[in-house]
């Protein structure tokens, strides 16, 4: 386990590059990836993809508003297996005033795309939690 909290810290995801222009993180495929035929679950992309992009819409905003999602939309490329390292990369397609639209890679040590996806984030108008607000100071500190 990671000392990432959340479901990315039970998924092993490692905070790499934590910019406003974009977010890079890494896990490992172990056998808590796996669904039951033994090759990685189609959902740790989906969680990883929406948790990253979540967190670059989140930096890009600040203080301004909260990021939710309200669309992710992931295909799957090459199957991945145990052991491979996944690097997930995220990129900004449009920010705007009321939503945004990150472009996700997942691709694995050897530089190989295994997924690709797209995720959509509303900008709400409320206060960010302050322990919100900390958790994301200490991951770019990082």
């Amino acid at each position: 386990m990671s000392d990432v909290p959340g479901l990315d810290g039970v998924l092993g995801v490692e905070h790499v590059e934590l910019t406003p222009d974009r977010v890079v993180v890494r896990f490992t495929i172990t056998d808590r990836h796996l669904q039951p035929f033994g090759i990685p679950h189609g959902g740790i992309y989906c969680a990883v993809h929406e948790s990253t992009a979540s967190m670059a819409g989140q930096i890009w905003l600040g203080t301004k508003g909260v990021v939710v999602g309200t669309n992710n939309s992931t295909d799957f490329l090459r199957q991945a297996r145990n052991g491979d390292t996944i690097t997930v990369t995220a990129t900004p397609i449009h920010r705007g005033r009321t939503q945004q639209l990150w472009h996700l890679d997942s691709t694995n040590q050897d530089g190989k795309l295994i997924a690709q996806g797209q995720v959509r984030l509303a900008n709400l108008d409320q206060e960010v939690p302050p322990e919100a607000i900390e958790a994301m100071k200490g991951n770019l500190q990082r």
